[in-house]
């Protein structure tokens, strides 16, 4: 199967599915009322997910490359904005902890999708001619071990 857009990718997925978790997050009564944090905290679950689609989209592996770089940025500011809520008593030490591990996950998988790109050689579907990647290139990326979420 050929990745034909952002959608597909498991990193994607999740960074969407971390941002569903955020607004569920910043939801809570305490936590709802601090409208920096919790409009700081939605704001960069968004980046994440967007970046890695913007960047995606832009169709060569350079640039998907520096959009992966911001969306790991964000996952640390998320992971920090979390320990703001943690140390404010906005949630449940236990709940924010799976939330960091979550995250960390997800950078971790976003930095091996990155060595992946670097060490490829692929430069994406927006070159022509020789540098032009294979039909299977983007699936290649997706089925990558290190992309895939861990069970």
């Amino acid at each position: 199967m050929t990745v034909k857009n952002f959608k597909e990718l498991e990193i994607w997925k999740e960074a969407r599915r971390l941002t569903g978790e955020m607004y569920r997050f910043t939801r809570h009564s305490r936590f709802s009322k601090d409208f920096r944090l919790s409009g700081q905290i939605q704001a960069a679950s968004v980046s994440i997910m967007s970046n890695i689609a913007e960047g995606f989209e832009r169709g060569g592996n350079q640039e998907f490359t520096q959009f992966l770089y911001i969306a790991k940025g964000s996952c640390g500011e998320v992971r920090s904005q979390l320990y703001v809520a943690l140390d404010q008593q906005y949630a449940e030490p236990k709940q924010a902890e799976n939330l960091i591990e979550s995250l960390k996950l997800l950078s971790t998988m976003i930095s091996n999708l990155i060595e992946y790109l670097k060490n490829s050689g692929m430069k994406g579907s927006k070159f022509n001619g020789a540098n032009r990647p294979s039909r299977s290139s983007r699936s290649r990326i997706e089925k990558h071990p290190a992309t895939q979420l861990q069970s």
